[in-house]
């Protein structure tokens, strides 16, 4: 069974070795791996190009411009022939027993897609994540919509994946994952293996997850998740609550920020979407 990993990576001399290191050693041997290099400016490739120069089922990819993570997860999932797909971010590592572990616990569970559980790294130093983020199995749309609860280092899925739900939306330069996983779980449940076989770096000043805009794309996602017609009558309304939640939250931020044609556009949908929500009209 030939496992895909993608891998994207942009600007991370200092990480790439140990995340692709991590891919090597891995106690299950049928993998191919994509690097897909998102117009670096720093030495990434050459940092790299050393440990796999000699390893025919690594591929490395450069693009022409720097198109975003979703393009670059996209471009690799295309490129790659494998049943079963993997993501690993250039930041991230792997266990040694990573992908044999989880691929006997989805085929024996029969899932179509699952994580692992993972250890978190801050500034070179082990935390332990709070309560919210604490991974949960199976059923995980309500709590999705609060926050992306999938990492994708931990992830794996079947090609068929994709079929169904789609890929990264190329439009998203963040929350593209909080995207796709609402999306997965209006079909899939998403296994869990509790077993912390990833580790998680975070810290460092180039992570997305540090832009302070980060609701006004999960904005955008929810807003998609409405437009969709996949909704059940619950799921919608769950999903109208957690979208006032979040742009009420982001327009607070604007109006300290005077960020005022935001806050206009942001009322707008209020009014659209929230105000008049059992007679609204997609």
């Amino acid at each position: 069974m030939l496992i895909s990993v993608v891998l994207p990576v942009y600007n991370r001399e200092s990480y790439i070795c140990s995340a692709v290191q991590s891919v090597i050693l891995q106690t299950y041997k049928n993998w191919e791996l994509a690097i897909v290099d998102d117009h670096s400016t720093d030495d990434t490739y050459f940092s790299i190009l050393p440990l796999i120069a000699n390893i025919k089922n690594i591929s490395y990819f450069i693009l022409d411009k720097n198109y975003g993570v979703s393009f670059a997860r996209n471009y690799g999932i295309r490129w790659t022939k494998g049943e079963y797909i993997a993501f690993l971010d250039s930041d991230d590592y792997w266990l040694p027993s990573k992908l044999e572990k989880q691929l006997k616990f989805m085929q024996k569970h029969n899932y179509t897609i699952s994580q692992t559980d993972e250890f978190w790294e801050r500034n070179h130093k082990f935390v332990n994540p709070k309560i919210k983020h604490q991974k949960i199995a199976d059923n995980i749309f309500d709590k999705s919509l609060e926050m992306c609860i999938v990492s994708p280092s931990a992830v794996m899925m079947k090609r068929e994946f994709f079929d169904k739900v789609g890929l990264f939306d190329n439009n998203m330069p963040a929350c593209e994952d909080y995207d796709l996983w609402l999306r997965a779980s209006l079909f899939y449940k998403v296994g869990l293996f509790p077993e912390k076989l990833i580790v998680k770096r975070g810290g460092h000043d180039d992570q997305l997850s540090k832009n302070n805009s980060l609701d006004k794309y999960r904005i955008y996602a929810l807003l998609k998740l409405l437009l969709s017609g996949k909704l059940t009558p619950l799921d919608r309304d769950k999903v109208l609550e957690a979208l006032d939640k979040k742009i009420n939250i982001y327009i607070q931020g604007c109006r300290k920020r005077e960020k005022r044609a935001e806050v206009l556009f942001y009322n707008a949908i209020i009014k659209r979407y929230l105000k008049n929500d059992q007679n609204s009209k997609f």
